[in-house]
């Protein structure tokens, strides 16, 4: 069915994908179009809300267009719904209506320190010596452990998830080296399998055909799908059969080797769309794309310590949210992105926000653009992301900068870690209230005219963060919301107004309500 819904005067929404952030919030001038029935990037949910109040939801992913200040959708029962007045109302009435929270509680751990990622560093050949080695620089560097994510390359093959014994001739005791040091070992995990190992032949095809594992097509074959390292098998989640396959290795690692959890990667909207991966015969039309995402994302939550970062209709879980790989790059999906994908995350029921690696995340980047790291960029990237509830660090900073800027990015990680107690606070609020714990100031302050601020953010409700996310720049434009609001340095502004403040390199500014 297609619906059509118009823009009120003045009216900014915000809402669908966290990757779509950077366009948001979107307004009679405002351009867009996506299908999340087969592509739904980073989180997604069927949701838009507006500063009026309004909000528009379906239960399905739909087709959208906007244009001239209306809604074009395609779907099924997308309904538009007046809330309230606010920006505020549309979401708490939302969240409440169709993705409540249950109150689950998270490892406070995620929260109280940076964590650590051997993608960067190492992408596909990571090696137990090497990350032994990264683990130790974060120490000798001044940085406190927490948690480590060894990425991509560890496993045997896709599919067979144990440690390569050629790379890693001894995990057990690599994951005790690393708890004796203070870490807690997360791995990487995907859904795919490689379509010419032992593992697969023998389980699709000998010792366990008749357990029917991965997806499949209509006729009952293994279904073949393209993703970004090529063409594999896909286990299909909604199985109790491939729900099994993974779990036992998963928890093999655990028990055996000590893993504490898992970043579970890729399982998005489009590895199992139709028209975009297939290969040879198409998935089972059983079922939707979404619905084999779903049943992905829930597997993920019976692991305490776990990643997501592709998830649709996942708003109202107690899962940990990454935004997806971001640049090398100050705009064009660098640290332009990470405010308003940051907002935007939040205002579609993902409150537990974990920005990209500082530096950024997109391995092709792993020297810098065009084989050059922008030091002041990775600085900025840093401080930016220092008062996000989470903090999440891959490229080594101890090798890529020069002493005085690696100062400063402990600094900011520092920062992290001092501001813990406040960050956990407002994390321990979102999961009872469900409200973002990263908010725009018009979430806030309604009416004040703040729709289009996506250079500053709220955590909670009284803490203010402006970060530089320009080069070169060394004071920035502040707007200050109603009341008094104190900064690092102890100066105290009085709201309702905007201060040129000065912004030099070592500083990230962000000030604390007071009244």
């Amino acid at each position: 069915m297609k619906y059509t819904f118009k823009m009120q005067e003045g009216e900014y929404w915000w809402g669908g994908s966290t990757y779509d952030g950077i366009s948001m919030p979107f307004s009679a001038l405002s351009t867009y179009e996506a299908d999340y029935r087969i592509n739904a990037l980073n989180q997604t949910m069927p949701l838009f809300l507006s500063n009026h109040g309004c909000y528009i939801w379906s239960e399905k992913p739909f087709a959208v267009k906007i244009e001239n200040g209306i809604f074009y959708m395609e779907g099924e029962e997308i309904t538009l719904y007046e809330a309230g007045e606010t920006l505020r109302d549309a979401y708490l009435a939302a969240m409440r209506a169709h993705f409540p929270f249950s109150g689950k509680t998270l490892p406070r751990l995620f929260f109280e320190t940076t964590q650590y990622n051997t993608w960067m560093e190492f992408t596909y050949t990571p090696t137990q010596e090497g990350v032994l080695r990264y683990a130790e620089d974060i120490l000798k560097n001044g940085f406190a452990p927490g948690i480590l994510i060894i990425d991509e390359g560890w496993q045997r093959e896709y599919g067979d998830w144990r440690f390569n014994p050629e790379t890693f001739p001894n995990p057990k005791k690599m994951v005790e080296k690393l708890h004796e040091m203070g870490f807690t070992v997360m791995v990487w995990v995907t859904p795919f399998v490689r379509p010419d190992g032992e593992r697969f032949v023998r389980n699709a095809y000998y010792d366990n055909k008749d357990k029917n594992y991965f997806a499949r097509t209509d006729d009952g074959e293994v279904a073949f799908v393209r993703w970004w390292n090529g063409v594999s098998a896909v286990l299909d989640f909604t199985k109790e059969s491939d729900r099994e396959y993974l779990d036992t290795q998963l928890q093999a690692l655990m028990q055996d080797i000590g893993v504490d959890g898992f970043k579970f990667d890729g399982g998005t909207v489009c590895c199992y769309s139709k028209g975009l991966a297939a290969v040879g015969p198409l998935i089972s039309s059983e079922k939707e794309a979404y619905e084999y995402n779903l049943a992905w994302n829930a597997f993920g939550e019976r692991y305490t310590f776990h990643e997501y970062k592709d998830t649709f209709k996942g708003g109202g879980k107690a899962v940990i949210q990454r935004i997806c790989d971001k640049r090398h790059r100050w705009t064009d999906q660098g640290l332009d992105c990470l405010i308003p994908s940051g907002i935007a995350m939040g205002l579609i029921g993902h409150p537990f926000v974990c920005p990209d690696m500082v530096g950024g995340g997109e391995w092709t980047d792993a020297d810098g653009e065009n084989g050059k790291i922008d030091e002041e960029l990775f600085v900025r990237m840093a401080q930016c992301s220092a008062l996000f509830p989470m903090m999440q660090f891959s490229l080594a900073p101890w090798r890529v900068l020069s002493p005085e800027n690696l100062a400063l990015v402990r600094d900011a990680a520092n920062l992290h870690r001092k501001m813990a107690p406040e960050i956990c606070a407002c994390i321990s609020d979102s999961e009872v209230t469900g409200e973002p714990t990263l908010r725009p100031l018009c979430y806030q302050y309604p009416g004040c005219g703040y729709e289009t601020i996506t250079d500053q953010f709220l955590i909670g409700s009284d803490i203010m963060v402006a970060p530089v996310i320009t080069p070169g720049t060394r004071e920035r434009t502040v707007v200050f919301p109603e009341g008094k609001w104190k900064a690092a340095d102890g100066t105290v502004y009085s709201g309702g107004k905007s201060e040129t403040v000065p912004a030099p390199l070592e500083t990230l500014l962000y000030y604390k309500r007071i009244d």
